[in-house]
């Protein structure tokens, strides 16, 4: 495990929990939140931001996601013990971070990064942060993780011009899949496929995400 949180760190954690909740935050994504150290996930000339509500830079270019924005994608995957879970871009490791709490010790996150640097500080974050059930793949996400598919919940943390083929093939039925989606103007969306494999898109609101790069995305 990393260091603890210092006072300070504490507090700012207890002032974002309880934002989360006055904002209708699953209690279950609120507990698996306050297990995650945010601050293990950033550089350390951006820990004394950890409990912001803010995304901040982790470097080439990428952010770590608002914890409110962690929390409303985990609210809607609807996360539960045992899961298989996708996600695609790994940023830092805290979101993966946060759906493995949600899975817990039978539950498997799989994630995947483009970037070379990021997987190596995704793995070494989760790593000191003591996360045993999450594994960086270094790939193009865009296209999924078809070797382990299917996956009963697949999380996109970047924004996509459309909905991944592949990323819809590798969702199992009754799963469910959280993508922000669009070019001008982005909107958070829910895919759902039923028990006969059939698909249904729900849109969410607008967001901001850096881009999905790969053969299914920018």
């Amino acid at each position: 495990m990393g260091r603890r949180k210092n006072l300070m760190e504490s507090k700012g954690q207890e002032v974002l929990i309880r934002a989360l909740k006055a904002n209708g935050t699953d209690q279950r994504v609120l507990n698996a939140m306050k297990k995650v150290p945010r601050h293990l996930f950033l550089p350390e000339d951006m820990q004394s931001f950890a409990y912001a509500d803010t995304p901040l830079p982790i470097g080439y270019d990428q952010t770590i996601s608002a914890p409110h924005m962690v929390a409303i994608m985990c609210d809607l995957l609807k996360i539960t013990e045992g899961m298989t879970i996708l996600e695609i871009g790994s940023g830092s490791g805290y979101n993966a971070a946060v759906m493995a709490e949600l899975a817990g010790e039978n539950g498997k996150v799989y994630t995947v990064e483009r970037i070379p640097e990021l997987v190596d500080l995704a793995r070494n974050n989760l790593e000191r942060a003591g996360y045993s059930n999450v594994t960086v793949v270094h790939d193009d996400g865009s296209c999924g993780l078809p070797e382990h598919a299917p996956y009963d919940r697949i999380a996109v943390t970047s924004v996509a011009p459309e909905v991944p083929p592949p990323l819809r093939e590798q969702l199992s039925k009754n799963g469910i899949m959280v993508i922000p989606v669009g070019t001008q103007y982005q909107t958070l969306v829910v895919v759902k496929k039923d028990s006969k494999g059939n698909i249904t898109h729900k849109a969410m609101g607008e967001v901001i995400f850096v881009p999905l790069i790969g053969k299914y995305g920018f």
